[in-house]
């Protein structure tokens, strides 16, 4: 059985090393936590510097409403060269297929 949505993304370039380094609605709770989370992404930039410095890659952050209208949003790497869009912001198909496993 195949489902469909359609949805958007936003594509753009990053560093692959901070991929690691998530932010969480906690460590903005308080200063202390936000002090945490600050140091957090100071050691991955440090460890970054340590291994040769940043690498990128292009990443599409893709947006699209389920059936029952919640918001889901999820990373694609697109690897290291320049996709081929124009615009930053682009239409994404989404398509889920459900199976059982023999």
């Amino acid at each position: 059985m195949t489902r469909s949505y359609e949805g958007s993304a936003r594509v753009g370039r990053v560093m692959k090393s901070f991929a690691a380094v998530t932010l969480k609605p906690e460590d903005f709770s308080s200063p202390v936590s936000f002090q945490m989370a600050i140091s957090r992404i100071y050691e991955s930039m440090m460890r970054m510097m340590e291994s040769g410095g940043p690498q990128h890659t292009y990443m599409a952050e893709v947006r699209f409403n389920d059936d029952m209208g919640n918001t889901i949003v999820f990373a694609v790497d697109l690897g290291p060269s320049v996709p081929p869009f124009s615009a930053e912001k682009i239409k994404a198909r989404i398509v889920v297929e459900l199976y059982e496993e023999d």
